[in-house]
């Protein structure tokens, strides 16, 4: 049972407090983004080798945010919390003064690893701080809008850096922020008692490295084929690497991720369903970035303000949705905004090299924003369902491991339909037409999770239903 050493302070301030940091952190995967263009002409990365510039970052924070969470366990949630944020600060600061392409990847690698000790503390902070009821369901959907909108306020953020300043500017705004937090944190989060026990830190690095091997794969072949003897040997040894994950978290004393939190369909669905929804919307902004630049001849801050329609729905959502959800149930209200942000993603994957911005861009990024803002709130809610505070940690970890391995993994393979659709050619057509394929596989992802939130994790509340019809 985990215990509080400090009690929280002002819910208000530490409300703040975490907002700000799991904002800061979620925009930190899409803030570069925006400035792709510019990254690949002051560094010389490749049209694919750009998509390390995020996956570096979602890899090894999605891949150890487990570690993160049990570090938080045993070492108390507010000291992992600060020293997590820490790292990402430096890491922000190094990767700014980047002058290759190692030494940025080798940045963004390092923020991840800080966002991983730093994020799972968050949510679990948050419900330590906020009773169930009424009070924490307003707070994790203003968490959950968070999130939501991390992605399209860092291609916004990142696109006005970019083209008043520098993409650096992407990465130096972390320190000031950062440092803020650092030193508020102590005064006004609560803090955990230290458990014993030890790091399961061989799940650790299997998890990590089979995930990143396994898109490696992915990416390699996008350039190589799906033939490439190394592009095999990378998914052959990533699935052996994944499988001895598992074997390693069956048999450990005290795994980073306890495999009984996937007892619950309705927290299995819920991870699951929040990779695809986020493997598609991530893979949107990636792709529709680069075409708003490179085919529009948009600068990065119009780019960027392309997406402010979308950030200003998802904010805006963010009383209602509980109320809604209190009325209708939450299941409905993830299916209806998942439908939602389907529709948008189909509409918006028409676009060609002459689209319109208002009716074929800028509309359909308002109803994907009214979909994502109505689905992410029961789907965080639905991610620590019914789990004991002694596992509020691994609980929140594995909703924000899903939160970036899905994006990670999204890109990764959509890369592949890009390119294959003739996205590498160079014309601003076929980059159109490479783009409309790619938003048809996003379509796909976003259908597959309403598919998984309705038989997985519906389709048993309605057999109890039924059962307690009969028995009536």
């Amino acid at each position: 049972m985990t215990r509080l050493r400090s009690r929280p302070g002002n819910p208000t301030v530490v409300l703040a407090i975490i907002l700000t940091v799991q904002l800061m952190i979620v925009l930190d995967a899409s803030i570069v983004i925006t400035a792709l263009p510019e990254i690949h002409t002051d560094l010389g990365f490749s049209p694919t080798g750009l998509s390390w510039v995020q996956n570096a970052y979602t890899l090894t924070f999605g891949g150890l945010l487990l570690l993160g969470a049990r570090l938080g366990d045993l070492l108390g949630r507010r000291r992992v919390f600060v020293a997590g944020l820490s790292l990402f600060v430096g890491a922000s600061l190094l990767g700014g003064f980047a002058q290759s392409e190692a030494w940025l990847l080798g940045a963004r690698a390092l923020q991840g690893i800080g966002a991983a000790i730093a994020a799972p503390s968050t949510l679990a902070l948050l419900t330590t701080t906020f009773a169930e009821g009424a009070a924490r369901t307003r707070a994790i959907a203003m968490y959950s809008s968070a999130s939501a909108a991390g992605a399209s306020i860092g291609v916004l953020l990142g696109g006005l850096l970019t083209d008043l300043l520098s993409w650096r500017w992407g990465l130096f705004i972390n320190v000031p922020i950062g440092l803020v937090i650092v030193g508020l944190a102590p005064i006004h989060l609560p803090d955990t008692e230290p458990q014993h026990g030890h790091l399961d830190l061989a799940g650790a690095a299997t998890s990590v490295a089979g995930m990143t091997t396994i898109v490696y794969g992915f990416i390699r072949a996008a350039t190589e084929g799906w033939g490439d003897p190394i592009t095999i040997g990378a998914f052959a040894s990533g699935l052996v690497l994944v499988a001895s994950f598992l074997r390693i978290e069956r048999v450990a004393q005290q795994p980073i991720t306890p495999l009984r939190l996937f007892a619950s369909r309705t927290r299995t669905g819920a991870y699951v369903a929040r990779m695809l929804t986020v493997g598609g919307m991530f893979s949107m902004f990636f792709f529709l970035t680069q075409y708003l630049q490179d085919v529009r001849g948009e600068s990065p801050l119009q780019a960027g303000l392309s997406f402010l329609p979308m950030t200003l729905v998802l904010f805006a959502l963010v009383r209602i949705v509980p109320r809604v959800a209190a009325r209708i149930g939450d299941l409905p209200l993830l299916v209806g905004g998942l439908l939602l942000a389907a529709t948008g993603m189909a509409w918006l994957s028409q676009i060609t090299e002459t689209t319109g911005f208002v009716l074929g861009i800028g509309a359909p990024l308002i109803l994907m924003g009214v979909g994502m803002g109505a689905a992410f709130t029961p789907l965080t809610t639905a991610g620590i369902h019914g789990v004991s505070s002694d596992e509020a940690g691994a609980a929140s970890g594995l909703v924000n491991v899903a939160h970036q391995l899905g994006g990670a993994i999204g890109i990764a393979v959509l890369v592949n339909v890009f390119a294959g659709a003739g996205g590498r050619n160079g014309s601003p057509g076929d980059f159109a037409h490479a783009l409309s394929t790619a938003l048809t596989g996003s379509v796909i992802c976003l259908l597959l999770a309403v598919s998984v939130v309705i038989g997985v994790m519906w389709r048993p509340a309605f057999a109890t239903l039924r059962a307690a019809a009969r028995a009536s």
